[in-house]
């Protein structure tokens, strides 16, 4: 393990107070904190369907079934989909789903975001892998409208949609963008896949449910572990038939493991705990970005974005490199015992970094006066 990475843990770990992101736990607390999910998952109050299981003393999955199916089941019913299937990874997920669309619509061209998932993280695979391209109906850092979607000058088989589109801030387009734009490809007879590997935390900002922002796609997937707070794995919500398909080629790429069962019920545990806190997460993450706003004003290019945020998540830009905030950072939950944010990141702008910001369970002990005066004390210990 990196040792910078270990020297930050155990930082953390002692700290009173944690802002962003939360505490990092051991091995060992990950183990205890499944073992003690029986009761809560499968006694009397747990998850409806989960206990026929017979609880942590069942048998494991072997294949997908067991723990893993009903996941799927319970991912799908979340969702409002018939069918959903489950994934060791988000990016084997992403590219099983755009090539079975591609395979469905005889198109081999998905209209995506530039900073979407796949062109930023993925290493291009849905092109290596696939023989997919893209095409971008706006560079602009937002969601597409309905005019350039409707405006794209080639055809495309599938519009994919990031939501919220993480690497432009967790930014989400109005309910009314968002129908439009969806609207937009069926004019262009093409499906509409939806890459809500954040999908669980944005209902709010719609206004809607769950099942009724995830209805708007032919194709959802999500992440267990963003959000969540899961091990790792993911699901595409879809039709049965597109799920048969799905299940085929996950086994062609690998993704048919022996057992997952850890990461299963991890994510069962998210979706039980943590899904319905995520609300009050984003409500926190206004009074919070409000709060370092008002504390950085005097900074010159400093900025929260999005203000107010989408999402329980949003960046934030401080005038100064990113190994001063780092080590500003450090010395101050050193010497007070409270971290405010992780890792800054360099901009393509001189002296202008960024990070970004998750407000969930250690977020909420903080009241807005603390975090500004943590974002003060942090001002006091970077270089004038």
């Amino acid at each position: 393990m990196d040792e910078e990475r270990k020297r930050r843990a155990a930082l953390l770990r002692g700290c009173a107070k944690v802002l962003s992101q939360g505490r990092p736990q051991t091995m060992r607390e990950r183990l205890a904190e499944l073992a003690g999910a029986g009761g809560e998952l499968f006694g009397p109050d747990g998850v409806d369907g989960l206990d026929g299981l017979d609880g942590l003393d069942g048998l494991p999955d072997v294949y997908g079934d067991g723990p893993v199916a009903r996941l799927e089941q319970r991912t799908a019913e979340l969702l409002g989909f018939e069918d959903a299937v489950f994934f060791p990874t988000g990016t084997m997920a992403q590219q099983v789903v755009l090539r079975c669309w591609a395979e469905r619509t005889g198109s081999r061209t998905v209209a995506m975001h530039p900073l979407a998932h796949p062109e930023v993280h993925e290493r291009q695979a849905y092109s290596a892998l696939s023989g997919l391209r893209s095409i971008w109906p706006t560079t602009a850092p937002r969601l597409p409208t309905a005019a350039e979607v409707r405006g794209l000058d080639e055809p495309f088989g599938t519009l994919m949609l990031e939501l919220p589109l993480r690497d432009a801030g967790f930014v989400l387009p109005s309910w009314e963008g968002l129908c439009g734009a969806v609207d937009a490809a069926r004019e262009r007879e093409a499906v509409v896949h939806f890459d809500g590997a954040r999908l669980w935390e944005s209902p709010g900002h719609f206004g809607r449910t769950l099942a009724e922002v995830a209805g708007l796609a032919d194709s959802v997937y999500v992440s267990f572990y963003k959000s969540l707070g899961g091990l790792s794995g993911a699901a595409v919500a879809c039709s049965t038939e597109v799920a048969a398909q799905c299940r085929a080629w996950r086994h062609r790429y690998g993704g048919q493991l022996f057992q997952q069962w850890p990461a299963v019920l991890a994510a069962l545990l998210g979706l039980e705990r943590e899904l319905p806190r995520l609300p009050e997460y984003v409500a926190h993450a206004k009074v919070v970005a409000a709060a370092l706003s008002k504390a950085f004003s005097e900074a010159p290019g400093a900025r929260v974005h999005p203000e107010p945020p989408h999402t329980h998540q949003f960046q934030l830009w401080l005038p100064h490199s990113a190994e001063a905030l780092n080590a500003a950072g450090t010395q101050l939950a050193e010497e007070t015992g409270r971290a405010l944010f992780g890792g800054w990141r360099e901009s393509l702008l001189p002296g202008l970094s960024m990070t970004e910001v998750t407000v969930a369970a250690s977020a909420l002990e903080w009241s807005p006066e603390e975090v500004a005066e943590a974002a003060a004390e942090l001002l006091e210990r970077l270089p004038r």
